[in-house]
């Protein structure tokens, strides 16, 4: 099913959009000026996706998937992000949908709409499914059906999650236009065999957020697929936000809000790191009713 081990979808200095085969050491800088072979095929699932000998230089990298039909969400997936909010642990994966139009850039630019106060970052692990999963069998490997991995910034409008707003309701306070950048590589099953060794590392402005093991999830990847696909048909190119580990703004005292020009930086062990600045349409403005405290 899958054919490349580090994939980066990117412009070339033409404004050519290709797909390339990065190394693992290509992963880990910002690419742009790499010279990459490129694939030529159809999808990035199809068996005729295949690396030829053409080469083009990386001007700007892309989100590593150019549309997706949905993007699915976990919450409170890390028993400490649980704690810290003073939240029962799930029976069952809470999940949340975001729309087609939240997919950005790994280093893209993320434009704040005035209407998104209470700004918040999460950094998650990503898996982007590459064939169509319903109802899995017990014998069925869930990662049998996994494209590969990516970062992913569940960025967050707390004041429209609270849930005198939104009735315990996740997905519109998360679904703003670029709301879920992705990056910068998109990597196999191959090169990834085990997800559950991943470290992930938030940074704001240069200052340590978050820090976590993917061990530390109340529910593992694989778990989380086999929910997800309960009589429902994952498509090819479905994004599935893993969760976020505890240091996310909401339950620190006092929040540290995102504010305009802040840049979040996301890592993950093996697959390289993130990095968006907040930029807001309008700084100065501020919502009618007082800011609160989310009550997730």
């Amino acid at each position: 099913m899958v054919n490349f081990n580090y994939l980066v979808r990117f412009e070339d200095q033409e404004g050519h959009i290709h797909y390339g085969e990065a190394s693992p050491q290509d992963a880990q800088s910002d690419l742009v000026g790499r010279s990459l072979k490129v694939y030529k095929g159809g999808a990035l699932w199809d068996d005729n996706f295949l690396l030829s000998e053409t080469v083009a230089t990386v001007s700007r990298v892309l989100s590593p998937i150019a549309s997706t039909p949905i993007i699915h969400g976990v919450g409170l997936n890390y028993k400490a992000h649980a704690e810290e909010g003073n939240l029962k642990l799930p029976p069952f994966p809470i999940l949340f949908v975001k729309y087609p139009d939240t997919l950005a850039g790994p280093f893209e630019d993320i434009p704040i709409d005035k209407e998104a106060w209470q700004l918040d970052y999460e950094g998650e692990l990503a898996v982007v499914i590459g064939k169509k999963c319903k109802s899995l069998s017990p014998s069925e490997n869930p990662l049998d059906y996994i494209l590969g991995y990516t970062i992913g910034n569940d960025v967050s409008s707390r004041y429209w999650q609270d849930k005198t707003r939104s009735s315990g309701q996740h997905g519109y306070a998360k679904s703003f236009d670029k709301f879920s950048p992705l990056g910068p590589v998109l990597v196999s099953t191959q090169a990834i065999p085990d997800p559950s060794k991943l470290k992930i590392i938030t940074h704001v402005n240069g200052e340590l957020r978050q820090e976590s093991g993917t061990d530390s999830m109340i529910f593992d990847v694989a778990s989380i697929i086999r929910h997800l696909s309960r009589g429902i048909t994952l498509q090819p190119g479905t994004v599935i936000l893993t969760g976020t580990p505890d240091g996310v703004a909401a339950f620190r005292t006092p929040s540290p809000w995102l504010q305009n020009g802040d840049v979040v930086e996301i890592e993950i062990t093996g697959i390289g790191k993130i990095r968006n600045k907040m930029v807001f349409e309008d700084e100065n403005y501020a919502p009618a009713s007082p800011m609160r405290a989310p009550g997730f």
